[in-house]
């Protein structure tokens, strides 16, 4: 089967992964309204490219708190990829590395930090935390991710609760009895009583800079107001996302609320965005409306599930290779060129 785009990977998941495991990497709250407006909304964006301006050397790379990437995407966290490739989040890591790139590994891993880190050894990996009712646990998980060179600690912010995802409902989804969340081994049973802490506030971002002095990245901001709190409480970044459309049905795109944040912010934090990023050309609307740098998370998996570490190393080449032919075609020659200008603003 001939990969050329995005889509192709995500036919070859559907068709090869087993239903329970293809159901839950898919699944979106509720009607999967704002799952599918994540894609919709990137569609309505048109460009303004610019033309003569000389392209014939192009430097796509950026850098994410300092840390220099080959370009400008990075990899979302998403729980369970040994549901989607027998190495799991070694593959990703690895790939990630590969592609001099960032991986922000999931507190719901089916390896462990420790095998994450072996499995890459100087790669940048950022750590994505939930906040437990076993406060303990937290604690420990941002502890061992510092002391592993963990870079950053992002701070899912938009999950209280787990929003109401249908298929997985209908299928009775649990991990498969091989595959376990190794972080949290021995602190809780995750498929009982939800473990998460629905109590958590923006205070808590103290507790976390108490505990560390990694970064800290807060994930779920959909609007200004809680963006101007982000940045009042001393993140170091924010990234938009709706949680993939998995949380609240009918919340913003996150292409659309991202504009929103960045006026917020004004240059203090750094912004980055996640959520229906399918094409080159998605990564250089998100540039051009103010984010640093975009994390994919459906597509990643979707690599995955082709052929492990192979295949998603392919996914973020195509990803690349088709962002700098759009910025190309757009009139820029590095990524210091783009901006505003690049979008007809009347489509925002």
């Amino acid at each position: 089967m001939s990969m050329v785009c995005l889509s192709d990977f995500e036919a070859y998941a559907k068709k090869y992964l087993p239903k329970i495991a293809w159901d839950y990497f898919a699944a979106g709250a509720d009607d999967c309204t704002t799952r599918d407006e994540n894609i919709l909304a990137y569609k309505r964006i048109r460009f303004q490219p610019r033309m003569l301006r000389d392209v014939s050397v192009m430097d796509i790379r950026t850098k994410i708190l300092g840390s220099e990437i080959s370009f400008p995407v990075g990899i979302a966290p998403t729980g369970f990829h040994q549901l989607a490739w027998p190495d799991g989040e070694k593959s990703t890591a690895r790939a990630a590395r590969a592609m001099n790139t960032c991986y922000i590994a999931s507190t719901y891993s089916t390896c462990t930090l420790e095998e994450i880190s072996a499995a890459a050894p100087g790669g940048l990996r950022w750590f994505q935390l939930y906040i437990h009712r076993n406060r303990a646990a937290s604690q420990q998980l941002v502890r061992r991710a510092e002391a592993l060179g963990f870079q950053g600690l992002v701070l899912t912010a938009d999950l209280p609760y787990t929003g109401k995802r249908c298929d997985d409902v209908r299928n009775g989804f649990r991990l498969p009895p091989h595959m376990k969340v190794k972080n949290l081994e021995g602190a809780f049973e995750v498929c009982k009583m939800s473990p998460l802490d629905p109590s958590v506030t923006w205070n808590d971002i103290y507790w976390l800079q108490s505990l560390t002095r990694l970064p800290i990245i807060i994930k779920g901001i959909l609007t200004r107001e809680d963006a101007e709190l982000a940045v009042r409480h001393g993140v170091q970044g924010i990234i938009v996302s709706n949680h993939g459309g998995r949380q609240l049905d009918e919340g913003p795109a996150t292409i659309d609320a991202l504009v929103e944040v960045v006026e917020a912010v004004r240059g203090r934090v750094e912004v980055y965005v996640d959520g229906g990023v399918r094409k080159g050309s998605d990564v250089l609307k998100a540039l051009a409306l103010g984010a640093k740098c975009v994390f994919i998370g459906r597509p990643a998996l979707w690599g995955l599930a082709y052929k492990g570490e192979e295949g998603l190393q392919d996914v973020l080449r195509i990803l690349q290779d088709e962002f700098r032919l759009s910025m190309a075609l757009a009139g820029c020659a590095s990524v210091s060129e783009i901006g505003q200008h690049l979008v007809q603003s009347s489509k925002l």
